[in-house]
């Protein structure tokens, strides 16, 4: 029998996700005038879902209850259906996750909301089954029940969609309070890192663990500034162990998204770009602190799977692939031991196996997924284990295609930037700050409207969404790391001007901090702002990272005296839960701790070199460094007034290092500036 299913209004959408659920029975709507409309129109409630295209349960409750007719003609019926893509759409995802957070305690996606035609809620849920099943409410029954109530009893539904935004209120735009950022605030981050820490395996609480890499880089920095040792073991206990773990592609590299047991083995098997641009910069920053080899290997590897798979051709990067395959999770990266004796061979496949515990057994669903937890020579470079790879590489590529998320996130591309710039310091292989300039080029070349105001979304040709907070703090942060990898001057100019752009349209003039979304974008039930570092930190978080960063490079008291509002607005807000601001406490270590300036002026481009081999040497997180030349002289100045009583000495290169507001004599001699480098 043929189908008669006609695509919904979804059809000429650009998200994937909502591209998924085009030809669905479902009526749905994107969000817009059109779908409120309707509903006022129509006296109907609105039922929202919100995900994401390589959501895995929105995957599930998609083929369960989406895709069928029965529920379809409740929805057609009785409802008003709108999908939101949450990437895409952030500000409303933060509105309605802190309804469905404070309504029942949690949240995630699939999101699932039920609201009046005003767009108040008054229901809220994540996945919900098609049927009744496990003590969970199912989907028809929910909607049959709120149908019935709709129609006899509707103010009653509009009276507790109003009461529930009255009472939320406080928690859309942070707490207010008079603390202050103290030294104190980094010792209880830490504490309560080190009372989370998980000794066997790493990571910092139960499972499912998510490697938020910023609490690694917060321990990084907190081992460096107070001789801390326990938080070096605790931060290299994590690296190391994610990267043996199965949250790690041995095979293809890049890490998961989250890990469903305590010791990193079976991952939520979706991979997503800003886990592993923020996870380069950990590995990378441990590298810079230890020097063990190991951790820069897993940030190439990292970075040969993002150029690999999500790299666009234009230069910027895709979102995300899936971790599903023929409706099964996972399937695309397991195997069983004959599989890989079949194309490897006895001797080469045993070897194979053994090496990455691929086993009868198997460790997931009967099948093996490859990891290294048994393996004690993990750390020994093993060229046989590469040359096979590449191979088992080649025979897995042959198999279903996982759909890939291929929108470029400017917030996203933000993250990716810093993360090359990184690297390009860090490693100085030419390559990464190629990719880095060509996706900065990307951005300002396709997400930008006529009026330079920065866009969200970029997709087949079609960039839309004014660009929210996480756009413009993610993307300054890039062009920081960016500048500070390579000096040049552009990337400091653009960082300051999208610094600019972002406190103009975001900072709240009466309260401080910022809004999620900007003062001349739509209007919702409420403006929030995020302060929680999740897998992804806040755009406050890193908004206070680039603030004080910027100060500091350009000698701005402006910035600084914003810098310093911001670190109180997040204090008073946070105090007791630091553990769950670790970007903020990774930025405020940058603040408290003494800063250290380092201004190099010279006009010989072998020198140049050979001062940046110097800085890629050393993992001082409180540097700032200008390199000032004839070439840049006039830009450098304008951005840095105080650069104007810089100069050469005795017509040679100069080195001017300050630390904690206290200058050292300048320096004419590279060999003598890396003696006062290892002093600091």
């Amino acid at each position: 029998m043929l189908s008669t299913i006609k695509a919904n209004n979804l059809i000429n959408e650009k998200s994937p996700y909502l591209l998924q659920h085009a030809n669905n029975p479902i009526n749905w709507y994107s969000w817009g005038d059109e779908a409120f409309a309707k509903a006022k129109e129509e006296d109907k409630p609105i039922f929202l879902s919100i995900g994401y295209s390589t959501c895995h349960w929105c995957h599930v409750m998609a083929h369960e209850s989406f895709e069928d007719e029965e529920i379809a003609g409740i929805m057609n019926d009785s409802f008003i259906a709108i999908k939101v893509d949450r990437e895409e759409r952030p500000d409303i995802d933060s509105v309605y996750m802190t309804v469905c957070q404070a309504l029942t305690g949690h949240g995630g996606w699939p999101l699932t909301v039920i609201m009046t035609p005003d767009q108040k809620p008054f229901f809220a849920g994540t996945y919900f089954p098609k049927k009744a099943k496990y003590n969970m409410p199912g989907l028809m029954d929910i909607l049959n029940s709120i149908n019935k109530q709709w129609k006899d009893n509707k103010d009653k539904l509009i009276s507790s969609g109003d009461s529930i935004l009255s009472e939320l209120g406080g928690y859309f735009d942070g707490e207010t309070s008079k603390l202050k950022l103290t030294s104190k605030t980094l010792k209880n981050g830490y504490n309560q890192i080190l009372h989370a820490f998980q000794e066997k395996y790493g990571g910092f609480g139960d499972a499912p663990k998510f490697p938020t890499p910023h609490i690694t880089m917060f321990l990084l920095r907190y081992y460096k500034s107070h001789k801390e040792i326990k938080a070096l073991e605790m931060a290299e206990k994590t690296l190391i162990s994610m990267y043996r773990g199965g949250i790690f592609d041995h095979i293809g590299f890049g890490f998961s998204r989250y890990s469903t047991d305590s010791k990193w083995l079976v991952p939520h098997f979706e991979k997503m770009l800003y886990d592993n641009a923020l996870l380069v910069i950990a590995y990378l920053e441990g590298y810079e602190v230890t020097k063990n080899e190991i951790y820069k290997e897993v940030a190439t590897k990292v970075l040969e799977y993002v150029f690999r798979e999500l790299t666009s051709k234009e230069g910027g990067f895709y979102c995300a692939e899936d971790a599903d395959s023929e409706g099964e999770e996972g399937k695309y990266y397991v195997f069983e031991p004959l599989e890989i004796l079949s194309v490897l061979g006895e001797e080469d496949g045993t070897y194979f196996n053994d090496y990455f515990d691929i086993t009868s057994d198997g460790n997931f669903e009967g099948k093996s997924i490859p990891n290294l937890i048994k393996n004690k020579n993990f750390h020994k470079s093993d060229d046989r284990i590469k040359l096979l790879s590449e191979q088992i590489l080649q025979y897995r590529s042959d198999r279903t295609e996982l759909h890939k998320d291929d929108k470029i996130l400017t917030s996203w591309n933000g993250l990716m930037i810093a993360a090359l710039g990184k690297a390009y310091k860090v490693i100085e292989d030419e390559r990464y700050f190629e990719y880095a300039k060509k996706a900065v080029e990307f951005i300002f070349n396709n997400l930008m409207d006529e009026n330079k105001r920065l866009l969200a979304r970029y997709r087949d040709k079609d960039s839309r969404h004014k660009a929210y907070l996480d756009d413009y703090a993610f993307l300054c942060f890039g062009l920081i790391e960016l500048y500070e990898s390579s000096y040049d001057i552009e990337f400091l100019n653009k960082a300051i001007e999208i610094n600019k752009d972002m406190i103009n349209l975001f900072w709240d003039n009466e309260k401080d901090g910022f809004f999620l979304y900007g003062e001349d974008s739509e209007k919702l039930i409420a403006r929030p702002k995020e302060l929680f570092d999740g897998a992804m930190p806040s755009g406050n978080s890193v908004a206070a990272y680039n603030l004080i960063k910027l100060a500091r490079l350009t000698g701005d008291l402006t910035l600084e005296e914003m810098a310093e509002k911001q670190f109180n607005f997040i204090c008073g807000s946070v105090f007791n839960e630091e553990i769950n601001h670790s970007f903020f406490l990774m930025a405020a270590s940058f603040a408290l701790n003494e800063s250290e300036e380092l201004v190099c002026v010279t006009n010989d481009k072998g020198e140049e070199e050979k001062i940046k081999d110097l800085l890629s040497e050393r993992s001082i997180f409180n540097l700032t460094t200008i390199i000032k030349n004839d070439e840049n002289r006039n830009k450098i100045e304008n951005l840095a007034p105080f650069l104007k009583e810089y100069d050469l000495i005795n017509e040679k290169s100069t080195y001017y290092l300050c630390k904690g507001k206290s200058c050292m004599a300048p320096v004419n001699d590279i060999g003598e500036l890396r003696k006062m480098l290892s002093k600091l």
